[in-house]
């Protein structure tokens, strides 16, 4: 499985070279200009359409929650069920990446402190923008920002998990492009509303996909020990 896909030092590696890329260059702004319409100093997508909000921003983050608690559920209820035994493991994998890695991210957005597009003052906003290692202005320090890295996308790309939940090589590119289709079209509407840069979502990414393979190497370690029973 990992040997297809990027291991965990190549991940660290490409989210530290992602981070160098846009941190050292336009492309962040060059590609939020494709979705701004300076003459009306608005955004391609309206934040108040109601069916796109449903669709990609509160229904999502609700059936996020509902998986959540549903995967919980047969953890600790089903777990003498035989898919729910054959398949703990796995189960318990997602569980812990679908909580560990929202919690993870929203702790870097409050650490890192930077604005979103529609905040900077050139794309209608009031406030200057910074990069990840630049010093905010004093007229801006009072101001919270938490834009860095994609917090609602973190919720998607903490369902790449389900890889090593389900079996086969058919099973698995259809987990993948899924759950890459739903994450990235969540992370475009955020894009397209003016609420994140592309390199948000990249590092939301490849950060998601870190933390899965640790809390794998974790699950696994406590599985050869047979520190836990069951699993």
């Amino acid at each position: 499985m990992q040997s297809r896909f990027p291991t965990l030092p190549i991940t660290i590696l490409l989210l530290a070279l992602t981070i160098a890329l846009f941190e050292f260059s336009n492309l962040d702004s060059a590609v939020q200009r494709l979705f701004y319409f300076y003459e009306s100093q608005t955004w391609i997508i309206d934040r108040n359409e109601p069916v796109m909000y449903f669709l990609l921003y509160s229904g999502i983050k609700k059936l996020f929650v509902g998986f959540v608690l549903v995967s919980l559920f047969a953890i600790i209820f089903l777990r003498k069920q035989v898919w729910v035994k054959d398949n703990l493991r796995g189960l318990i994998i997602v569980l812990l990446s679908c909580i560990v890695i929202p919690i993870s991210v929203g702790a870097l957005k409050d650490s890192t402190n930077m604005p979103c597009p529609k905040q900077i003052v050139e794309f209608g906003g009031e406030y200057n923008k910074i990069g990840l290692f630049e010093k905010i202005d004093q007229s801006d320090q009072q101001v919270q920002f938490r834009c860095y890295p994609a917090g609602h996308a973190s919720g998607g790309f903490a369902l790449l998990s389900l890889l090593f939940l389900f079996k086969g090589r058919k099973a698995k590119k259809i987990v993948l492009s899924s759950v890459l289709i739903l994450s990235w079209s969540i992370a475009t509407y955020k894009m397209l509303i003016g609420d994140h840069f592309l390199s948000h979502t990249i590092v939301t990414m490849l950060l998601s996909w870190a933390i899965i393979l640790i809390i794998v190497r974790l699950v696994s370690y406590i599985k050869d020990r047979k520190l836990l029973k069951d699993l």
